[in-house]
């Protein structure tokens, strides 16, 4: 293996917002320490009509995790797919790397790979934390198999997306993991106790806080949360939840529910995009960090919840029940059912009563399932099966 291999990374950076392009500044940060790495941005993600947020922008004033970007490729103008491609054939790249995340790319990626030089085309690895978005349609699939058709390899992101992905290609799938994202947390550390926190946030310093963070649609299962905490509520009048995220459907059945549970006083909910800054005081706030989900591969809140050493209650789904060491990093519910998600969240409660130490099981359990932290030995098998 040649000393200056040369990777090109195709996807999401700064300044657009969320997953995708946080997890590829960690990835090309990451990389640059062996490998000669650029990373090409888009000029254009999704039109406004078809993104449910506020902004596609991340306009966080702090803990910016960034890498040096090419802004040319739009997902909506052909004319960019082959400029774009222009450029790499130029750049030759030992290996190119495409993000994978959703299928409304799939014309984009399709015509992208497809105006590659063949020889170039043979060294393509599209990255996929999912293969199928979570509200997958019949287009959807047909999206996902034709933007990802001149994959040389995979490099997927959970063991429940590998195996997906060697269903409907037959190719080579290569392994890794999300990172922790520990950056959000400020250098020094928290100077803020997590009792005057709760009080910030309206709780009581007793109260134990459910955190349930990040987008709001409907596969995140925030409506089968509010059931398990109603009847949680019933035996331990101190529990709290606190909700933090942007809503990317209407609130008003959330709260129109909480209403009718009679929860109103114990849920505090903030339908906005929390900015980096400000992350911190949310998990610090809080004593556990729930991902009641309905389907998922993996999760960022997850790793942002680790980074933080915040034990976790998530739902047997996709990989989360793998990246959960029961009653000692977090608690397993069943998907879909209220019932065993209030057992779950009442074993964390009471197993916090007995002074638990959740942050030293958490911190011994990372350094098992960390599988990010040999991303650059993972890229090398790749250079050698792409460039064999």
């Amino acid at each position: 293996m040649p000393e200056d291999v040369k990777i090109m990374v195709v996807g999401p950076g700064y300044p657009y917002r969320n997953g995708p392009s946080v997890f590829l500044a960690h990835l090309c940060n990451e990389l640059q320490s062996k490998y000669n790495v650029e990373l090409i941005n888009f000029t254009t993600l999704y039109p406004k009509f078809l993104f449910p947020g506020s902004t596609q922008y991340d306009n966080s004033k702090g803990h910016l995790v960034t890498f040096p970007n090419k802004r040319m490729l739009s997902s909506l103008n052909p004319v960019t797919w082959l400029t774009t491609a222009r450029y790499i054939n130029k750049k030759n790249p030992d290996i190119v790397v495409i993000d994978w995340w959703h299928p409304f790319f799939g014309p984009c990626m399709y015509g992208l790979t497809r105006f590659l030089k063949k020889s170039i085309r043979k060294r393509v690895v599209f990255i996929t934390e999912n293969v199928i978005s979570h509200e997958a349609n019949k287009m959807d699939v047909l999206l996902t198999k034709t933007g990802l058709t001149n994959a040389a390899c995979f490099l997927a992101l959970s063991e429940a997306v590998q195996k997906h992905l060697q269903t409907l290609f037959h190719k080579k799938v290569f392994r890794s993991s999300l990172p922790i994202y520990d950056f959000y947390e400020q250098p020094e550390g928290n100077n803020v106790s997590q009792k005057e926190l709760k009080k910030q946030f309206e709780f009581d310093e007793n109260n134990i806080v459910f955190l349930f963070f990040g987008i709001v649609r409907k596969y995140k299962g925030l409506d089968i949360l509010l059931q398990a905490m109603a009847m949680l509520i019933k035996e331990h009048s101190s529990v709290r939840l606190l909700i933090a995220g942007e809503f990317y459907e209407s609130d008003a059945p959330y709260r129109e529910l909480i209403e009718t549970l009679g929860m109103a006083n114990a849920v505090k909910i903030e339908n906005r995009y929390i900015p980096n800054e400000d992350v911190a005081q949310y998990f610090h706030a809080s004593d556990c960090v729930v991902m009641p989900y309905r389907s998922a591969t993996q999760s960022g809140v997850l790793s942002v919840a680790y980074g933080f050493r915040k034990p976790v209650v998530v739902t047997d789904v996709g990989e989360l029940a793998a990246l959960v060491e029961e009653d000692k990093t977090g608690f397993v519910a069943k998907p879909q059912d209220s019932d065993s998600l209030k057992t779950a969240l009442q074993n964390f409660q009471h197993k916090k009563s007995e002074g638990f130490d959740f942050k030293n099981e958490i911190e011994k359990f990372l350094l098992q399932i960390d599988e990010f932290k040999k991303i650059n030995d993972t890229f090398r098998d790749i250079y050698e099966y792409v460039n064999r």
